[in-house]
């Protein structure tokens, strides 16, 4: 089984960060196959940025995303560039205090978090990232929550591993919860479409 991911958002998010530990989880730590490729525009911050991240049972034989299974959009430029490219049942993730979907096509999962809202409410906005990512592990389920864990342990110094795994369980429970209210939060602003 060949799952295709494309994570996009602007430069500074850390959305090349976030694919690198979507394919380290699954690769180092769940014994999946993954690779991962990056594109970004040629200012780092502030411009278009995406990881893309292939995740398989077996061998990777091309690494290059053509129509992902999951994307997920942290900014808007990026969901009109990426958002509606996703196969038919696919699942689109997205930070809803920065991308305003206007069109969803039909059958799509959809499932949206305030993740650089409840990174400013730790007092840590750089971890909007790892929030999405936490919400990311719950909702696709395609690497495990410990797996996730130790990716995290595993890439970060030793004195920002907790504030990035806090970062986690938020985003981690926030999309639990989610999926135990049958895809709706309680403002009913999220929903399986």
């Amino acid at each position: 089984m060949l799952t295709e991911v494309r994570l996009t958002g602007y430069g500074g998010q850390g959305i090349i960060r976030m694919g690198y530990l979507v394919g380290k989880a699954a690769a180092i730590f769940d014994g999946k196959q993954a690779t991962m490729t990056q594109s970004f525009g040629p200012e780092a911050r502030g411009s278009a940025c995406s990881s893309q991240v292939m995740v398989s049972d077996g061998r990777v034989l091309y690494p290059y995303v053509n129509t992902p299974h999951i994307v997920v959009a942290m900014s808007q430029e990026g969901f009109a560039k990426h958002g509606r490219n996703i196969v038919d049942q696919g699942t689109l993730l997205i930070d809803e205090d920065l991308v305003k979907p206007d069109e969803i096509k039909k059958g799509i999962k959809f499932f949206s978090i305030p993740s650089t809202r409840l990174a400013e409410e730790m007092k840590a906005k750089i971890a909007a990232n790892i929030v999405m990512f936490g919400f990311f592990t719950a909702v696709t389920q395609l690497i495990t929550e410990e797996s996730a864990k130790k990716a995290i342990k595993d890439s970060f110094k030793e004195k920002l591993i907790d504030i990035n795994l806090t970062a986690f369980d938020k985003g981690y429970q926030y999309g639990k919860e989610l999926l135990s209210a049958g895809g709706r939060s309680a403002s009913g602003g999220n929903k399986a479409v």
